[in-house]
């Protein structure tokens, strides 16, 4: 302890000491004297001066001198006695004159018995100890030991029996969270500890600044036992370690502790549980948060306005929209009225579910409460109706916004300029444009896109190629879909040089211009302009621009179409030279253009063209029309070695296609017997295998509908001398002979079959007859060397409507896509 030095002053009524008093208790002191001069007599010191390192102040007066009396003993404040003589006073006091000669020693202050005492004996009074004097002294000695049993043991020997209230204030001034925790827990072992949220919360801070979060939960779990061993309401301190531990984004731990708190059948407040929420939902985890709202649900807490508040709009930003509108309607039959917050997260969250209606009755419904809307809802409410396609309304309300004088953004303007110039409104999508510029934006290449390629599907010529300069002169690149729409509707327009300059800009910025370039060339296929086509193709090779070779042959088949057969033969050899494959189609197309041909010089163009395919059918039908010394092989086996090198699954179509065509050239040209080989052959490789039908003795019939007219006169004669073979020869004679022939081909065969007087009688789609009738016919000698040797061959006849009786021969058909099956390929 530290010395203290005291000068006090007595005369006859009043006599001067100064005496040194090693004890922390120094103010107003009264002196007990065991003798009988001394006994019960009290003497009143007044406090001077403290001087320190054995300094005093000397006093102006003399003090009369005191009698020594021996026999004063220490005495203990509890009454106990010591080892020592009993009530004695043990504390040494030395009375000094002014000069410092000790005058008189003797006995004074009984002291406490540490652990026992909670008060000092002064004289016969109690005198309590003072509560900063007791939270000072317990200061110093953790500061000094900070923890362990050295603390703990001077703690135990403090000559005063603290309470919990010392505890507490010595806890808010030591400021390491070791040291505090380690009081704590000595206090929590003594007999005169009371659990109170005070002493925790303090705890908690220190272990908090000291981001000891382990000593907090292991704290956070003694608190748990106190609670339920003592029934103290801890809801405060609860509440604490939530909030220290969510801070400290030790959220699962944090949730844990509620958990515990729940399970240990505290209650906790709204207000608790608002913090809770609102802590997890800043945290950025609304599920945890809407799982403590459930909690709160189930334990019975009203919710209060600051609930409605938080878990409303995080309910709607997280889609659990029904959740949300059901607490909304709630709220308001409880009288709480909705904050701004909570109706602009109702009308962004249903707008953008697509849930219109709704989101305009709770804005309709904000206004009524006098609320203004802000510039985001107002954007949230434009962009909802704008995606939906409701453009009436979204209009309606950028009219609104403008009222209210807010200013639309530049992704607004976009997005309203972009939404009505895709759905054709043209005139509105100007004139948002149109304000968006003078509102000092600059659009978008994909805004400049939207406006130019709905102008362009319009057909709107001057309005897209200004908007195109506008474009470019701002600095933007064109898109490659602006460019092509542009360039389409060029071509549509038949502005080849525009187009041209157009493409030359695009390949400029880098772009690849073939498809584009190739596509335009297609526009001009397709709409007839060969001549423009065959222009715009000479400007692809002057700028070094290529084509596929499928518009090559697009561009070839219409210039045979429209008789071009000069420009149609170099296409045709680019075609070839490429690399690209002449099939049996492409073939047979020509050939059918040569059957219908009827001017020599372009027969020759024409027969030139089939040799430049150099596909192996040409070769076949050179072979065909030559002798048999220079074929070295009948025409039969000639034929049936061409038809077996076809590939049937793959071309089986486009081999009909071939024998149509190629029948009726045979037959103009007189070739019956080699046209009667290629039937036979085809029949034999079952390219027709429906044509023929015996039905025993019941019906025989011949299907010509799918064949062309030469085909047809071939395969009837054929299939009648087979008739007549089976009827003669073998004795088969059916009911009835049927030829199925459709509206288009009975004329031409029923002329054929009059002029030898047939039997067969004529209806809608058949020619049929008896069978005696027929056997009867087929034993006449003219009809037997008509079915032998000839068919009729005029002109008139084979050239009836050849380009639809038979509309695969049509080379335009044929010219996008392989025929169609006409029968399925099964045997007879």
């Amino acid at each position: 302890m530290i010395g203290r030095t005291l000068l006090l002053y007595r005369d006859l009524k009043k006599t001067t000491y100064i005496f040194n008093i090693l004890h922390p208790f120094k103010e107003n002191l009264i002196l007990r004297s065991p003798t009988n001069e001394f006994s019960h007599c009290r003497l009143k010191f007044r406090f001077l001066t403290t001087v320190h390192n054995s300094n005093f102040i000397s006093p102006t007066a003399v003090g009369a001198s005191l009698t020594k009396n021996p026999n004063l003993v220490r005495s203990y404040c509890s009454g106990k006695n010591s080892n020592e003589v009993p009530n004695k006073w043990t504390e040494d006091i030395d009375y000094l004159d002014e000069s410092g000669s000790v005058i008189y020693s003797g006995k004074g202050i009984r002291s406490v018995e540490p652990g026992v005492d909670d008060h000092v004996m002064v004289g016969g009074l109690k005198k309590p100890l003072l509560n900063a004097a007791a939270v000072a002294k317990i200061v110093e000695i953790v500061k000094r030991w900070k923890w362990g049993p050295e603390m703990e043991t001077q703690l135990d020997k403090l000559q005063f029996v603290p309470n919990m209230t010392h505890v507490t204030q010595a806890l808010k001034v030591v400021g390491d969270g070791d040291a505090s925790l380690s009081l704590f827990r000595w206090a929590r072992r003594q007999s005169w500890y009371l659990p109170n949220d005070e002493s925790y919360i303090t705890v908690f801070d220190r272990l908090n600044q000291s981001r000891d979060f382990d000593g907090i939960q292991s704290l956070f779990d003694e608190l748990i036992c106190d609670s339920g061993e003592n029934g103290m309401p801890s809801l405060n301190a609860y509440y604490r370690v939530i909030q220290h531990l969510a801070k400290a984004e030790k959220l699962e731990v944090s949730f844990c502790c509620f958990k515990k708190i729940q399970e240990s059948g505290a209650k906790v407040d709204t207000q608790t549980f608002n913090a809770l929420i609102t802590l997890f939902l800043n945290k950025g985890l609304p599920y945890k948060a809407f799982e403590i709202y459930e909690s709160m649900e189930e334990a019975g807490c009203s919710l209060d306005g600051s609930t409605y508040g938080l878990m409303i709009p995080s309910l709607a930003k997280s889609g659990r929209l029904d959740a949300a509108f059901k607490l909304f309607q709630e709220m308001k039959q409880k009288n709480y009225r909705p904050d701004f917050s909570i109706f602009a997260s109702l009308v962004d969250s249903m707008g953008k579910a697509g849930r219109l209606d709704t989101s305009m009755k709770i804005y309709m419904e904000m206004q009524g409460l006098g609320l203004r809307p802000s510039a985001p809802m107002f954007v949230s409410l434009i962009e909802s109706y704008t995606k939906a396609g409701k453009l009436e309304m979204a209009l309606r309300l950028w009219n609104e916004m403008k009222e209210a004088r807010f200013r639309p953004n530049y992704g607004l303007y976009t997005m309203i300029v972009e939404s009505h110039a895709k759905s054709g409104k043209l005139e509105i999508a100007m004139s948002v444009f149109s304000d968006m510029e003078r509102a000092g934006f600059l659009p978008t290449p994909s805004t400049y896109s939207s406006l130019l390629e709905m102008h362009s599907a319009s057909g709107q010529v001057d309005a897209a190629m200004k908007l195109y300069n506008s474009m470019t002169n701002a600095g933007l690149r064109p898109g490659l879909s602006t460019y092509t729409a542009l360039l389409t509707l060029l071509a549509k327009k038949k502005l080849v040089d525009v187009a041209a300059k157009i493409l030359l800009e695009m390949k400029a910025m880098g772009y690849s211009v073939d498809v584009s370039a190739s596509d335009v060339l297609m526009v001009y296929i397709k709409d007839a302009s060969v001549d423009l086509a065959l222009r715009w193709l000479r400007f692809m090779g002057s700028s070094g621009i290529r084509t596929n070779n499928f518009i090559i042959r697009q561009l070839f088949e219409s210039c045979m179409k429209n008789g071009l057969y000069e420009s149609a033969k170099p296409l045709l050899e680019t075609y070839v030279s490429s690399a690209a494959k002449v099939d049996l189609i492409l073939y047979t197309s020509v050939l059918a253009y040569l059957v219908r041909c009827q001017e020599e010089h372009n027969e020759r163009h024409l027969m030139s063209i089939l040799g430049a395919t150099k596909h192996k059918a040409h070769t076949f039908m050179c072979g065909l029309f030559t002798g048999p010394e220079q074929r070295k092989q009948p025409v039969l086996s000639f034929v049936r070695e061409f038809f077996q090198g076809i590939d049937y699954e793959l071309e089986e179509g486009a081999a009909r296609y071939f024998v149509n065509v190629l029948l009726n050239y045979l037959v103009l040209m007189g070739q019956i017997n080699r046209a009667r080989c290629v039937w036979k052959v085809a029949y034999e490789n079952k390219l027709f295998p429906k044509a023929i039908v015996f039905d025993q003795h019941v019906a025989w019939s011949l299907d010509v509908r799918n064949l062309s007219v030469g085909a047809a006169l071939i395969a009837v004669v054929h299939t009648l001398h087979r008739f007549r073979k089976r009827m003669l020869y073998y004795g088969v004679v059916p009911r009835r002979i049927k030829l199925v022939t459709g509206p288009t081909l009975k004329i031409v065969i029923a002329q054929m079959l009059s002029s030898v007087g047939s039997p067969f009688e004529v209806s809608k789609v058949v020619l049929r007859a008896p069978g005696d009738s027929v056997l009867e016919w087929f034993k006449k000698p003219i009809v037997q060397q008509f079915l032998l040797n000839d068919v009729p061959s005029r002109a008139d006849i084979l050239m009836h409507k050849l380009n639809t009786l038979f509309p695969s021969s049509a080379p335009e058909i044929r010219s996008l896509s392989p025929p169609k099956p006409l029968v399925a390929r099964k045997a007879v």
